[in-house]
């Protein structure tokens, strides 16, 4: 019986483009309480908890636990609203899960995000029930370059890491997925350059770039 094999999918400019809807949500939420984000600051933060970018940007504004909780809480509703609006799913997205399914890999998604975001973004690209395990960021204490979502990710599949493959679009994910013992594909989407993703074992453009037979190249180099 061959060896089980996995992907974990990141969701934020993996599965969703959702790089404008973040930044147009951070924005407005932050406004609400007279704080502000600007590019530089949402581009170094991308990739990581709500709550640690809270923390570390407005941490002495915003002092109390609770009070994180209800500007992390208004950020992502607004998040929400702006994909149900206009969900701009990955090109290819759709195709590559159908693939990858089809060909025996165990499917996973390891999301710094909170659940409701996670599952949006699955049910909008009618593929929730193709994932044996789904991470997001209640799951975890500590997020990325931590590997512990990952990690995670892997027990749920029933994969061991150094059967997984990771899809990540942004450094402190190809890091994470280093760190679990997991291989890299990184995907250059808005907001990301393909040098910043170099330590990857392969960085794309675009989703149908991918297969399950270069998938299963990167598993085996």
């Amino acid at each position: 019986m061959p060896t089980p094999q996995a992907v974990i999918f990141d969701v934020d400019g993996v599965l969703v483009d959702s790089y404008q809807a973040h930044y147009q949500s951070w924005q407005l939420a932050s406004r609400e309480r007279g704080l502000q984000m600007t590019q530089d600051q949402f581009v170094a933060t991308f990739g990581r908890t709500s709550r640690e970018i809270i923390s570390e940007l407005w941490g002495d504004e915003i002092a109390t636990p609770a009070a994180v909780a209800q500007l992390d809480n208004r950020k992502e509703e607004l998040f929400r609203d702006l994909l149900r609006r206009d969900f701009p799913g990955m090109d290819g997205a759709a195709e590559l899960i159908d693939g990858l399914r089809g060909a025996g890999f165990f499917l996973a998604v390891g999301s710094s995000g909170p659940p409701d975001n996670v599952y949006l973004v699955l049910d909008r690209l009618q593929r929730r029930s193709a994932f044996h395990g789904v991470v997001t960021g209640t799951d975890v204490q500590r997020g990325k370059p931590d590997p512990q979502v990952f990690l995670l990710g892997a027990q749920r599949a029933g994969v061991a890491p150094p059967r997984c493959v990771v899809i990540e679009d942004a450094p402190v994910g190809v890091a994470a997925a280093h760190a679990a013992g997991m291989k890299c594909v990184a995907i250059a989407s808005t907001g990301r350059v393909r040098e910043s993703l170099h330590a990857a074992e392969l960085v794309v453009d675009s989703l149908r770039e991918l297969n399950a037979e270069r998938i299963a190249a990167v598993l085996a180099s």
